[in-house]
């Protein structure tokens, strides 16, 4: 699961500095794509459930799913969701970034903090002993506390040998099973963070999620393990992501 993460992380970084205007989404699945490759894995979205492409970006009003088009070129002040998900040896790692591309208006500029920071609220609390309910509330509470809202229809994931497994991991409060986290629990947090309503509805594609007000939409994914202490991240990044953290226009 590490040298998987430490994959998906290192595409990701990889991909930052290709976010910029005039770039086709379709430009950077290829980037992504022969990445994953050249370094010995395999793209997971690449066919799952018929997912076409090898990577998810999402632009502006898409929550997540967003099939990369040779059609859809980068615009001065948009945002852009890279959601990477490598196979390694049989196992997975899933991370994703919201990239600046330029500089972005206020509203850009303060969606995509809070999905960043909402993220970093929920690895907080993951500990043994903890609740995976504790996740959804303490980044419910930040977003909500910053004028967002929580995409309630995607939620975090178990992740190992397969893609997506048990638990889900919701980012709001839930009446679902509070399941209690143990060492060696491996999962996704993924919020998906709204300007205005929480609620998505999907394209006739059948993947692209998008805002029902058109509102910007941003999302930060790490994998992580619950460990005898706390918890991993085991999509941890080695160096701050070009275009999303240190070059934000």
């Amino acid at each position: 699961m590490r040298n998987a993460g430490h994959l998906a992380a290192e595409t990701l970084m990889y991909s930052g500095p290709l976010v910029r205007e005039g770039v086709t989404t379709e430009d950077l699945n290829e980037v992504v794509h022969e990445y994953i490759v050249s370094h010995g894995g395999v793209p997971a979205p690449l066919d799952y459930m018929g997912f076409p492409k090898s990577v998810c970006t999402s632009v502006n009003d898409v929550v997540c799913h967003g099939i990369p088009s040779k059609k859809q070129r980068l615009k001065r002040g948009d945002i852009i969701n890279v959601d990477v998900t490598v196979i390694l040896d049989g196992w997975h790692g899933d991370t994703s970034a919201t990239f600046y591309v330029g500089p972005s208006s206020q509203k850009a500029r303060h969606v995509v903090e809070v999905a960043r920071q909402c993220l970093e609220r929920g690895i907080a609390v993951v500990r043994p002993g903890g609740r995976i309910g504790d996740i959804g509330a303490a980044i419910q509470d930040h977003a909500e506390g910053q004028d967002c809202s929580v995409v309630r229809q995607y939620v975090g994931h178990g992740i190992g040998r397969s893609f997506h497994e048990g638990p889900q991991v919701p980012h709001f409060r839930s009446s679902g099973d509070n399941l209690r986290l143990r060492e060696g629990m491996t999962f996704t947090i993924e919020p998906m963070i709204n300007l205005g309503t929480w609620r998505a509805r999907v394209l006739d594609d059948g993947w692209t999620a998008v805002t029902v007000d058109g509102k910007l939409s941003a999302q930060f994914e790490h994998t992580i393990a619950v460990t005898a202490d706390g918890c991993e991240v085991l999509t941890a990044r080695p160096a701050v992501l070009v275009n999303s953290e240190d070059t934000a226009g």
